[in-house]
């Protein structure tokens, strides 16, 4: 097992990857933006190094500053959390050949799914159902060629990274070449790859993903689904698990494929396998998430399996010792992202100083966050400041649960989204459990 290991991330996800290492007697080192001097993960870690100015890609994307702090402090290991270099196949290798362990699936493997046109292409091999598309296309040109072969509506897809940035919804081709340019420069803002793909848009669909954890001796688990089809503008704001879109049937179906794509890839680590589910409830490859997912804890609540730490224990070489038949889901857990941001001027992000902080408590209530009273908010990163997560009995338990914690939140002196996942809770869509991936570009929520 790894005594020391460097998160490379901030925010809530860093502050996460350090309490499971020190409940696992690991030493764990920090590193931060100039912008980010007074984080929570900072003041927690056991080592802190700067690593750059405030910008993503002088500092979390500089692969050479993450690496020395890594090498200068004795790291054995680093854990990239999600999004900046959490999918990135060249600093995994990197971290390879500085003898470094990178918790996350290998280099190759890395490379072949973190491209979403190669996963594509690699799931379609394996007889997974995929999404009608194009492959890469690497200029303007190629792009309108795909786009008439493929029809509007269509959408446009970063081949890197995820977090629904660098995705443009085009639903004429009058739109085409703002969006192409858009989306590309946006990704390459990201994730330092502004390479694109087409694939035809799907309406009143669900998005269905599938958590699977993989070890090096051939154990695959699925840990069961999450419904993530609340989303705006292609961001997901609330999940939950188990769908309620899914029968059993389905369900056994889903696991199966996964299970057999798995051991087809070779994957190893935690994973997410992300599915459109039609109204026939036929489902269709999306991509796969090559790293620890923003709503993992949806899945912790209803297994109550720590996938932080088996991570770790994975990256470390150890085999899993359960299979999904000794973790069964129990009972309903939904999470909703509190976002910095103004509903009420069109989603408008936010920042600022939190003047007062009040967290909802109770039984089978979580609240992920970096917040901490007097705490300023940088504006250089994503709105994500907190994640509400619940578990109960039942799902109709469950939402009753998440109202009543969202009505004890209180950030003050920074505008918030906490109103606007009340309201969506109470939504007949929502309450149906009949929401699909459109439900709030109906309701005008652009």
């Amino acid at each position: 097992m790894f005594s020391k290991i460097l998160i490379a991330n901030r925010g809530e996800i860093a502050v996460r990857v350090i309490r499971a290492c020190r409940e696992m007697g690991i030493s764990t080192v920090a590193v931060y933006s100039e912008a980010d001097r007074d984080a929570l993960h900072v003041g927690l870690a056991d080592e802190c190094y700067c690593i750059g100015p405030a910008r993503a890609k002088d500092s979390y994307l500089n692969m050479s500053a993450v690496l020395s702090a890594a090498i200068v402090s004795g790291a054995q290991a680093i854990h990239p959390g999600y999004g900046f270099l959490s999918e990135n196949a060249e600093f995994a290798r990197l971290c390879a050949k500085c003898g470094i362990a990178f918790i996350g699936p290998s280099p190759e493997v890395l490379a072949r799914m973190g491209d979403k046109d190669e996963a594509k292409r690699t799931m379609k091999a394996a007889s997974v159902p995929v999404i009608s598309g194009s492959g890469l296309v690497e200029n303007l040109s190629q792009a309108k060629q795909a786009a008439e072969k493929i029809g509007y509506p269509l959408l446009m897809k970063a081949r890197a990274g995820g977090g629904g940035r660098g995705i443009r919804l085009i639903r004429s081709e009058r739109e085409f070449d703002k969006a192409f340019f858009q989306a590309s420069e946006e990704a390459n803002n990201a994730f330092g790859d502004g390479g694109m793909y087409l694939e035809k848009y799907m309406t009143g669909v669900k998005h269905i993903e599938v958590q699977v954890l993989c070890d090096s001796f051939g154990h695959v688990v699925c840990l069961g689904e999450r419904d993530c089809s609340m989303q705006r503008k292609n961001q997901k704001i609330m999940e939950e698990s188990p769908s309620p879109g899914v029968s059993s049937q389905e369900r056994e179906k889903l696991f199966q494929i996964c299970e057999h794509a798995m051991r087809t890839i070779g994957y190893t680590g935690a994973g997410t396998v992300e599915f459109l589910m039609d109204r026939d409830g036929k489902f269709y490859f999306m991509e796969m998430n090559t790293r620890l997912q923003v709503e993992h804890p949806v899945t912790e609540m209803v297994t109550g399996v720590d996938l932080v730490k088996w991570q770790i224990r994975i990256a470390a070489g150890l085999p899993l010792d359960f299979t999904a038949k000794d973790v069964p889901v129990r009972g309903h857990a939904i999470e909703c992202r509190i976002n910095a941001e103004n509903p009420k001027e069109h989603f408008r992000p936010g920042g600022g100083k939190v003047t007062m902080l009040h967290l909802p408590g109770g039984p089978s209530v979580r609240f992920d966050t970096a917040l901490y009273p007097d705490y300023f908010i940088p504006p250089f990163y994503d709105s994500l400041i907190g994640k509400l997560i619940v578990h109960a009995r039942t799902r109709e338990e469950a939402v009753r649960k998440m109202q009543a914690a969202l009505c004890e939140l209180v950030i003050e002196g920074v505008a918030h989204n906490g109103d606007f996942l009340l309201e969506l809770l109470q939504d007949d869509a929502f309450q149906s459990g009949r929401y699909t991936t459109s439900c709030l570009a109906e309701r005008g929520c652009l």
